[in-house]
């Protein structure tokens, strides 16, 4: 079975429950109605029995023609159907009444009652009667002072009438207005979701990689959070495939030639039976393979900080013992480079809001770049300093360092400087600039104090700015 639209639904629930809260309540007031109405006539027929016996008394009782000579027959004139039809219905044959003595004369009668049976025993209220085919509600007076019995009575077909002009005046607005309801719910919940099927418009006509932000004119207030958290998703999705597609072109641009080389020296040493090129050929192989997998090691890293997932939510991150963990971790490297390396920290413990993973890349790349430009016999110091609200990180070496023309364009991806040792790949300022980026960071590339070799200096808000998270991302 198919699902009911979103208007489907709004629809029928909003007449559904119309129609739980009218039915009840017509029917509530269709039975009050009807009894007061029958309480109304109840009284009018009390009303007119105790009229006529003032009459009577006023009148005088002897008025009234004596037993022996019958009773006084009032006739029913009823109009003709002529006139039922221009005038509208006659009740005039719909009511009647009796007066008889109390030994059971009957002394003055209308003619649609004159054959109405005469009760046993005469008693004061309203009865019921079946007669001449019609049911009759019948009030009794009886008069003990003059001696008299007065009967009014009503036939029931006239209550039916009443009764059946309720029913439509009550359950007509029902049957027509629900109907009607409905059609004018449909449209109105057709037009106030209008927004939606804007939205749904928008959406589809969107162009894939766009980064047009969906804007709905008159949006309602309950929708417009809705499209400012897609047009976040959007950006956010936009974002990660970009990191998507420029890793793919990564992955497929950097290992292509290394992975050739090391093929071409595992092809000789398969192709020789000498031992010494065989050997000289797997150990070339085995440098191509460690050059390789360094270069995986570095595009992983870039791809994790490009994601922002470098270490989940952000911490406070003590930078003296990160620089210590990232020293230890590069010692064997530091000890064959024949590089002098000095570690100077002005702080006991120098502590930031940031990611861990993502700041030990930046120092560690940072690190690795100067040991790759300074030749032996060189030296590079790593500095840790607090300066107002901010952690200061510098990284300074005595090697050729960089000219200030081309200091912008280092930091582009695979961008390798001549001056390089020749093992780089271009990654390691790439990811120190989007590990800086992630912490609101500023990057400068500053001369050596010394007047020879290059100055990196990061500077980090030692408090996270709200929202430096997002726009970094």
């Amino acid at each position: 079975m198919k699902p009911l639209s979103l208007q489907g639904r709004l629809r029928w629930m909003i007449v559904t429950l119309l129609f739980v809260v009218l039915l009840p309540l017509g029917l509530y007031s269709y039975r009050r109605t009807l009894i007061e109405t029958h309480e109304l006539l109840d009284g009018r027929l009390a009303e007119s029995a105790r009229t006529l016996d003032v009459l009577m008394r006023h009148e005088g009782i002897d008025a009234l023609r004596r037993p022996e000579q019958g009773p006084l027959i009032v006739p029913v004139i009823g109009r003709k159907a002529e006139e039922e039809l221009m005038h509208g219905r006659t009740y005039e044959s719909e009511v009647g009444y009796q007066v008889f003595d109390m030994h059971g004369h009957v002394r003055l009668t209308t003619a649609n009652l004159a054959q109405l049976p005469l009760p046993p025993t005469p008693l004061s209220g309203f009865e019921n009667y079946q007669f001449d085919g019609y049911g009759w509600r019948v009030f009794t007076f009886v008069d003990d002072v003059n001696g008299f019995v007065i009967r009014m009575g009503e036939r029931d077909d006239s209550r039916r009438g009443i009764s059946h002009a309720l029913w439509l005046d009550l359950g007509m607005p029902l049957l027509i207005g629900l109907p009607l309801l409905a059609l004018l719910i449909g449209w109105a919940v057709r037009r106030g979701l209008r927004p939606l099927d804007r939205l749904r418009q928008a959406l589809a006509s969107r162009a894939p990689g766009s980064r047009r932000r969906i804007e709905l004119e008159r949006a309602p207030q309950e929708l417009q959070p809705v499209v400012d958290a897609l047009n976040a998703q959007l950006e956010r999705l936009e974002d990660a495939l970009e990191r998507e597609r420029r890793f793919s072109a990564d992955v497929a641009h950097e290992l292509r030639t290394p992975l050739a080389s090391t093929m071409i020296h595992v092809d000789g040493a398969l192709s020789t039976s000498e031992l010494p090129a065989t050997k000289a050929s797997l150990a070339s192989a085995q440098v191509g393979l460690s050059r390789l997998a360094r270069r995986i090691e570095q595009l992983l890293a870039l791809a994790r900080l490009e994601a922002g997932a470098a270490a989940g939510q952000r911490s406070e991150v003590d930078l003296v013992v990160v620089s210590m963990n990232v020293i230890d971790e590069l010692a064997p490297l530091l000890g064959e480079s024949g590089v002098e390396f000095a570690f100077v920290a002005h702080e006991d413990t120098l502590k930031v809001q940031g990611y861990e993973a993502a700041l030990a890349a930046l120092l560690r790349n940072l690190i690795e770049n100067a040991m790759h430009h300074v030749p032996t016999g060189g030296s590079v110091q790593l500095l840790l300093k607090r300066a107002a609200e901010t952690a200061v990180i510098e990284v300074i070496d005595n090697g050729p360092g960089i000219p200030a023309e081309r200091r912008a364009s280092v930091f582009a991806r695979f961008h390798r400087e001549a001056s390089g040792s020749g093992d780089g790949y271009g990654l390691g300022l790439s990811i120190v600039q989007r590990a800086a980026q992630l912490h609101n960071a500023t990057i400068e590339l500053l001369d050596a104090p010394s007047g020879r070799g290059l100055r990196v200096r990061v500077v980090i808000p030692v408090r996270f700015a709200q929202g430096a998270e997002t726009e970094s991302a």
